[in-house]
């Protein structure tokens, strides 16, 4: 797989896209998650498994149809990327 959004690994197999996301504080982490959980609502997808501590995110997408992520996970990727960067750091 190509053109994976910045710091997104494939994992597992069928593959999925895998990204942790690490934050200073837990009011940071907080921030993320209800921003990603406004995010998914609006576009409709949403990850197969989130998992979180006091600092880090760590989010899996994997294809609906048990394939290859496809434009709507690396897309998904990318806006959860441009996320994260509206916060800083």
């Amino acid at each position: 797989m190509t053109d994976l959004p910045d710091g997104w690994e494939t994992r597992g197999r069928p593959p999925a896209l895998f990204k942790r996301f690490e934050f200073e504080r837990y009011g940071e982490t907080r921030v993320f998650l209800d921003d990603l959980a406004a995010l998914t609502e609006e576009l409709g997808v949403h990850p197969q498994n989130i998992n979180f501590g006091t600092t880090y995110v760590n989010i899996t997408l994997e294809s609906a149809d048990g394939g290859d992520p496809g434009t709507t996970e690396l897309e998904l990727a990318g806006r959860i990327n441009t996320l994260r960067a509206r916060m800083g750091n």
